[in-house]
């Protein structure tokens, strides 16, 4: 049996209950050395076998995996974060099928959210968002052109950027060429949650400014957004004024 798990956003306490006692009773464990905290292996049995998939081929991953469930041994594949985001496990279940090799999935804490925490924001206010876009600058990587951070920003919605400091100065480029204005709100997170984490508050038209700056090059979100601002409205759900399924307005 096969255990995707999440790892969560960074801090070794922040991966789930469940993911935890599946670590422990891994025989094998693929982790994404590259972003996963390693004090998360110490959750791992004496004798677990230990393998870094920063160092590895989908092939040589499935492999692993393969020999394991030959052996009768109950693999985990640690992901940072949620696995669900940017975590190329799509290609890793299509292969385990394939071989008819069991497998489930574990959620885990994504670093957006932990981000949020962070920054002690709320992406949706009321009034200012009510919608939250996931998404990453082209790169390496390219994106589908209808999802490009020109046409994403025209929104201006909350927006979560991974995996695109390396390209900092396009990012920032795109959002203003795509109508967020250079004032808006934004921050860089840089390992939300990690013992390392540091926060820089800025402006979109500084992003690139702040990242050179502070020499953050990788390993971090960012996130733009009026919520990072002042204004917004009071949320019905506590309003005195608003009745609910559970209560009557105590104000007419």
């Amino acid at each position: 049996m096969v255990h995707f798990v999440g790892a969560g956003s960074g801090a070794p306490d922040l991966i789930t209950v469940r993911g935890a006692r599946l670590l422990e009773s891994a025989d094998v464990v693929i982790y994404a050395g590259s972003l996963v905290n390693k004090e998360l292996l110490n959750y791992t049995k004496k004798g677990c076998e230990i393998y870094n998939s920063a160092e590895m081929t989908l092939e040589e991953v499935i492999d692993v995996t393969k020999k394991a469930e030959a052996e009768g041994k109950t693999t985990v594949r640690l992901h940072t974060g949620d696995s669900s985001i940017y975590g190329a496990v799509r290609e890793q279940f299509d292969a385990l099928d394939t071989l008819g090799i069991e497998y489930d999935v574990c959620p885990g804490v994504s670093s957006f959210c932990g981000a949020a925490a962070a920054l002690r924001a709320e992406y949706t206010l009321p009034a200012v968002s009510q919608t939250v876009i996931i998404t990453r600058a082209a790169g390496k990587t390219p994106v589908p052109e209808k999802e490009s951070l020109v046409s994403l920003a025209s929104h201006n919605s909350t927006m979560i950027i991974f995996l695109s400091m390396g390209v900092i100065d396009k990012t920032q480029a795109e959002l203003i060429k795509g109508g967020i204005s250079a004032d808006t709100p934004a921050a860089i997170v840089y390992k939300a949650t990690w013992p390392d984490e540091r926060i820089y508050r800025c402006t979109v038209g500084e992003l690139a400014k702040t990242a050179k700056e502070n020499k953050i090059e990788k390993t971090a979100l960012v996130i733009i957004g009026e919520f990072l601002g002042e204004k917004y409205d009071r949320s019905r759900l506590y309003d005195p004024g608003f009745s609910t399924e559970f209560r009557s307005a105590a104000i007419q």
